[in-house]
Protein backbone atom coordinates (compact mmCIF):
# COMPACT_ATOMS: atom_id res chain seq x y z
CA UNK A 1 0.00 0.00 0.00
CA UNK A 2 2.57 2.46 1.02
CA UNK A 3 4.34 1.66 -2.37
CA UNK A 4 1.52 2.01 -4.32
CA UNK A 5 1.31 5.33 -2.71
CA UNK A 6 5.09 6.67 -3.48
CA UNK A 7 4.36 5.68 -7.00
CA UNK A 8 1.39 8.03 -7.49
CA UNK A 9 3.31 10.93 -5.45
CA UNK A 10 6.08 10.32 -7.97
CA UNK A 11 4.13 10.36 -10.80
CA UNK A 12 2.17 13.31 -9.78
CA UNK A 13 5.50 15.31 -9.07
CA UNK A 14 6.64 14.28 -12.40
CA UNK A 15 3.23 15.78 -14.16
CA UNK A 16 3.89 18.95 -12.20
CA UNK A 17 7.61 19.47 -13.17
CA UNK A 18 6.57 19.04 -16.91
CA UNK A 19 3.89 21.15 -16.66
CA UNK A 20 5.87 24.05 -14.82
CA UNK A 21 8.16 23.45 -17.56
CA UNK A 22 5.49 24.41 -20.19
CA UNK A 23 4.53 27.18 -18.27
CA UNK A 24 8.01 28.37 -18.34
CA UNK A 25 8.75 28.00 -22.08
CA UNK A 26 5.19 29.53 -22.78
CA UNK A 27 5.86 32.50 -20.67
CA UNK A 28 8.96 33.13 -22.28
CA UNK A 29 7.45 32.90 -26.11
CA UNK A 30 5.21 35.26 -24.59
CA UNK A 31 7.58 38.13 -23.46
CA UNK A 32 9.18 37.56 -27.03
CA UNK A 33 5.68 37.85 -28.79
CA UNK A 34 5.09 41.75 -29.60
CA UNK A 35 1.21 43.12 -30.10
CA UNK A 36 1.44 45.57 -31.97
CA UNK A 37 -1.47 48.07 -31.89
CA UNK A 38 -2.29 50.90 -34.47
CA UNK A 39 -3.95 54.00 -35.15
CA UNK A 40 -4.11 57.00 -37.66
CA UNK A 41 -5.95 59.87 -38.02
CA UNK A 42 -5.51 63.72 -40.03
CA UNK A 43 -6.41 65.43 -36.29
CA UNK A 44 -4.57 65.32 -33.14
CA UNK A 45 -2.73 62.21 -31.72
CA UNK A 46 -4.22 61.93 -28.45
CA UNK A 47 -4.03 58.03 -28.36
CA UNK A 48 -3.83 55.05 -25.19
CA UNK A 49 -2.39 51.66 -25.97
CA UNK A 50 -2.79 49.01 -23.03
CA UNK A 51 -2.79 45.06 -22.20
CA UNK A 52 -4.64 43.33 -19.79
CA UNK A 53 -1.49 41.97 -18.64
CA UNK A 54 1.35 43.53 -17.04
CA UNK A 55 3.43 44.68 -20.00
CA UNK A 56 6.53 46.84 -21.54
CA UNK A 57 6.46 49.29 -24.21
CA UNK A 58 8.88 47.87 -27.11
CA UNK A 59 8.83 50.09 -29.77
CA UNK A 60 6.83 53.30 -30.94
CA UNK A 61 6.90 54.95 -35.25
CA UNK A 62 4.84 57.25 -36.31
CA UNK A 63 5.02 58.14 -39.93
CA UNK A 64 3.52 61.79 -41.03
CA UNK A 65 2.49 62.91 -44.97
CA UNK A 66 1.12 65.86 -46.00
CA UNK A 67 0.96 69.39 -44.83
CA UNK A 68 4.15 71.10 -42.76
CA UNK A 69 5.09 71.95 -39.23
CA UNK A 70 6.73 70.04 -36.49
CA UNK A 71 5.35 69.20 -32.92
CA UNK A 72 5.76 67.47 -29.45
CA UNK A 73 5.28 64.19 -29.29
CA UNK A 74 5.02 63.11 -26.04
CA UNK A 75 4.49 59.63 -24.16
CA UNK A 76 3.22 58.95 -20.91
CA UNK A 77 1.59 56.51 -18.48
CA UNK A 78 -1.46 57.29 -17.81
CA UNK A 79 -1.72 54.55 -13.78
CA UNK A 80 -4.63 52.69 -13.08
CA UNK A 81 -3.44 53.88 -9.14
CA UNK A 82 -4.99 57.48 -10.20
CA UNK A 83 -3.17 60.68 -11.63
CA UNK A 84 -0.62 61.33 -8.96
CA UNK A 85 0.92 57.85 -10.73
CA UNK A 86 0.70 59.68 -14.05
CA UNK A 87 3.94 60.22 -15.55
CA UNK A 88 5.08 62.00 -18.75
CA UNK A 89 8.12 59.08 -19.86
CA UNK A 90 9.25 60.59 -23.12
CA UNK A 91 9.34 63.97 -25.32
CA UNK A 92 10.37 64.28 -29.18
CA UNK A 93 10.65 68.09 -29.40
CA UNK A 94 10.01 68.31 -33.06
CA UNK A 95 7.58 65.62 -34.62
CA UNK A 96 6.11 66.10 -38.00
CA UNK A 97 6.31 65.41 -41.74
CA UNK A 98 10.59 64.86 -42.62
CA UNK A 99 10.67 64.11 -38.72
CA UNK A 100 9.23 60.80 -38.03
CA UNK A 101 9.45 58.77 -34.80
CA UNK A 102 10.85 55.30 -34.87
CA UNK A 103 11.90 54.70 -30.87
CA UNK A 104 12.93 51.76 -30.31
CA UNK A 105 13.29 50.21 -26.65
CA UNK A 106 16.25 48.35 -26.01
CA UNK A 107 19.12 46.77 -23.89
CA UNK A 108 19.24 48.33 -20.49
CA UNK A 109 15.27 50.03 -20.94
CA UNK A 110 14.00 45.58 -21.79
CA UNK A 111 14.74 44.57 -18.19
CA UNK A 112 11.72 44.45 -16.18
CA UNK A 113 11.43 46.46 -14.29
CA UNK A 114 11.97 49.78 -16.04
CA UNK A 115 9.93 52.87 -16.78
CA UNK A 116 9.00 51.19 -19.74
CA UNK A 117 7.17 48.37 -17.88
CA UNK A 118 3.46 48.88 -16.68
CA UNK A 119 1.07 47.23 -14.78
CA UNK A 120 -2.33 45.58 -16.23
CA UNK A 121 -4.56 48.35 -16.93
CA UNK A 122 -2.36 51.17 -16.97
CA UNK A 123 -1.82 52.83 -20.69
CA UNK A 124 0.59 54.36 -22.17
CA UNK A 125 -0.75 57.78 -23.86
CA UNK A 126 0.65 59.27 -26.95
CA UNK A 127 -0.44 63.01 -27.56
CA UNK A 128 0.96 65.40 -30.83
CA UNK A 129 -1.03 68.26 -31.80
CA UNK A 130 -1.11 68.91 -35.41
CA UNK A 131 0.49 71.74 -36.22
CA UNK A 132 -1.63 71.64 -40.02
CA UNK A 133 -4.72 69.81 -38.93
CA UNK A 134 -6.72 68.58 -41.83
CA UNK A 135 -3.96 68.62 -44.44
CA UNK A 136 -1.07 66.23 -42.49
CA UNK A 137 -2.04 62.77 -42.02
CA UNK A 138 0.11 59.97 -39.39
CA UNK A 139 -0.23 56.52 -39.01
CA UNK A 140 1.07 55.13 -35.50
CA UNK A 141 2.51 51.92 -33.99
CA UNK A 142 2.87 50.72 -30.33
CA UNK A 143 5.04 47.48 -29.77
CA UNK A 144 4.04 46.28 -26.52
CA UNK A 145 5.23 42.77 -25.00
CA UNK A 146 3.82 40.63 -21.65
CA UNK A 147 6.23 41.45 -18.89
CA UNK A 148 8.03 38.95 -16.80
Amino acid sequence: MAREIIKVLETAQAGLTQLSLELSETRARQRLSVTTKAATGSGHIDATFSLDLRYRLVFVRCHFAGGTGTAAFTISVDSTRGSAYDTKLFTITQAGVSKDVNLRLGGEDAVDPSAWTFQAGDRVWIKWTNPDSGSMTWGLEVGLAVAS
